[in-house]
């Protein structure tokens, strides 16, 4: 088989079938041993110092699930496999009840950071009527992945946004805010400070998992380099009203293909200055293109949400939320990266607001289990602090293998080009110890005790998931007490992440 964890699929049908008589289920993942069926006749009524304690009526925010992204190199990646290969794996990834059971999807609305090159969907410069408008090239790459997923599951919701609009509505007229020969020089800067250095291995030499040798030049003179803190939008009406228009037809487009889009957000970091697809935007500059958007996306039934919040500063968003004319449109709000630190004091100001977390840190390319555990970590981190969705990056890449702007990063499955295997890596492990167990519906439970490690849901069916992750090099016990019934205490395996199902 080209497979190379063929014991992956193993308990995603049967979802452990080997029960106690109190009816836990119990799945473990180490970076050797990944999603194996815990030994729940070792399960004892002893008590240990670690404690987690579970009333599942102290509920705070109801989950609505998981999901990853479309991509372009996740497609390309794919494509080399066979077609039965790429049904199992999108089989496991997003079928109801068999493996991670992802039920949404994140897309990008042109361009992203990963994809083969800059395009978007209208490049005819003055074309404020879109009249070139197609989408054609993502007849290629983004809408083969979302309608593989959509096979698996038809129930699949899909929400959109942007890395840069059309270059021709920039500032700058081009698809970067950032030029690359600066980065060039830095860069080699760096390596001659690292060249006598031992091991280098993990990021190729460079700093989180960027790749030198792949930073081609993006033809932006530094001289219209765009920084953070200024609008790099046309901020004219007859632009928004353009930009606007640009995502109508957009939603018009994929509805027209199968792919009904849920909901959009307005910009993927807007406060990044990056030198691959980006546009920066003030609070101002977003205020006046959502209450642009607003109208377009209501029209079609689709919600505008802000995001994607990537810095802390609450200061910088809640205004967008309270402005009279942008505000009244935002129904939800998505945060990534720094954008965590934003996330309680946002959450707390607009508890009405749905949060998703949007994009999960992406590594460096390693796959490895410090990566694996730093997924967990946010995983933890922001569904504690109040979302309700929470979505992976890469679904797949290439083994080895930068992106087109030179950046090395971690996804759920790996592809070897060469000799076209392929294996999923401990982050999609991570994910799926919540995501096949938590149920859409299911209440994220406050807990309690001493043990801090763990998360815990109860499912519509009254089942209660939690989620224990060991960091230590030593095996730990931990005592579970869940509603008030006999405490149960597990032996949680060295360097592992734990679900257990009461």
């Amino acid at each position: 088989m080209k497979i190379s964890h063929v014991f992956t699929l193993l308990l995603s049908a049967a979802a452990l079938s080997a029960c106690s008589s109190d009816k836990v289920e119990w799945v473990s993942t180490t970076f050797e041993n990944p999603w194996q069926a815990g030994d729940v006749e070792s399960i004892t009524a002893d008590a240990a110092e670690a404690t987690v304690v579970i009333d599942p009526a102290q509920t705070l925010q109801t989950m609505e699930g998981f999901g990853t992204a479309a991509s372009e190199l996740s497609w390309s990646s794919l494509s080399v496999l066979t077609d039965g290969e790429r049904e199992t794996i999108f089989r496991e990834l997003f079928a109801p009840g068999v493996g991670a059971s992802f039920q949404m999807a994140r897309t990008p609305i042109g361009a992203s950071d990963f994809a083969l090159e800059y395009y978007s969907y209208d490049d005819v410069d003055g074309d404020f009527a879109m009249e070139h408008f197609s989408i054609d090239r993502d007849k290629n790459y983004l809408l083969p992945f979302l309608k593989s997923a959509q096979k698996a599951n038809p129930a699949l919701r899909v929400w959109g946004s942007p890395w840069c609009p059309p270059a021709w509505l920039k500032v700058n007229k081009h698809y970067a805010n950032t030029s690359t020969r600066p980065l060039a020089r830095r860069f080699e800067e760096m390596r001659k400070r690292r060249e006598n250095m031992e091991d280098t291995r993990a990021t190729g030499g460079s700093t989180f998992g960027f790749n030198p040798q792949r930073l081609a030049d993006n033809g932006l003179d530094e001289d219209k380099q765009i920084r953070e803190g200024t609008d790099a939008f046309t901020l004219e009406p007859e632009y928004l009203n353009a930009y606007a228009l640009y995502f109508g037809k957009y939603v018009d487009a994929y509805k027209a293909e199968g792919v009904p889009i849920y909901m959009v957000m307005p910009q993927n970091e807007p406060n990044s200055a990056q030198w691959y697809p980006a546009c920066t935007w003030t609070p101002d500059g977003l205020k006046k293109f959502i209450a642009a958007l607003g109208p377009e996306m209501q029209k079609r039934g689709v919600e505008v949400w802000l995001g994607t919040i990537e810095r802390a500063d609450v200061s910088m968003w809640d205004q967008i939320v309270n402005d009279p004319n942008a505000g009244p449109f935002i129904k939800g709000m998505g945060f990534q990266w720094a954008g965590k630190q934003a996330l309680p004091g946002m959450h707390a100001e607009f508890p009405e607001l749905p949060c998703y977390m949007t994009e999960q840190e992406c590594g460096n390319g390693a796959n490895d289990w410090k990566g694996a555990m730093h997924s967990w970590d946010l995983m933890r981190e922001y569904i504690a602090n109040g979302c309700q969705g929470y979505f992976y990056w890469n679904t797949s890449l290439f083994e080895g293998e930068a992106s087109s702007w030179g950046w090395n990063q971690n996804s759920l499955v790996t592809v070897n080009r060469e000799q076209k295997t392929w294996r999923f890596t401990p982050e999609f492990y991570i994910i799926k110890h919540a995501s096949h167990y938590v149920k859409t519906g299911a209440k994220v439970v406050k807990l309690s005790g001493t043990f801090e490690d763990a998360l815990a849901f109860v499912n519509p069916d009254g089942k209660v998931v939690v989620l224990a992750a060991n960091q230590t090099d030593e095996a730990k016990p931990v005592t579970f007490q869940v509603a008030g019934k006999k405490a149960r205490t597990a032996t949680l395996p060295a360097n592992s992440l734990n679900t257990f199902a009461f």
